[in-house]
């Protein structure tokens, strides 16, 4: 479950409301995560987020022992506004889940 930090207004926002957002954010509270689980007996998994674009780095962190063994077989093939496709080797386990980070 992805934590949803507080974002600024588009035309700014009061002293108190900008500080907190600053200092969230030098603190790494970015709202730049989100989980996947790799699609069980198929070789692509589609991952869907607005935060995601054509230049985006998307990182995976393994949370499973499965998705440790999975790592060395996934990439991700390409990125689109929205979202992207990863592919992987094909598996029966429905555990092979992931941190996700989007940067850019």
């Amino acid at each position: 479950m992805a934590t949803e930090f507080p974002l600024l207004p588009p035309h700014g926002g009061d002293a108190r409301g900008t500080a907190t957002v600053v200092n969230l954010a030098m603190r790494g509270k970015i709202n730049a995560t989100g989980v996947v689980t790799l699609a069980a007996g198929t070789t692509t998994t589609a991952l869907v987020d607005d935060r995601i674009g054509p230049g985006t780095f998307i990182g995976l962190a393994p949370m499973t022992a499965a998705a440790a063994l999975a790592l060395a077989t996934t990439y991700i093939l390409e990125r689109h506004k929205g979202g992207a496709t990863l592919t992987h080797a094909s598996a029966p386990s429905t555990d092979r889940s992931f941190t996700v980070l989007f940067i850019g």
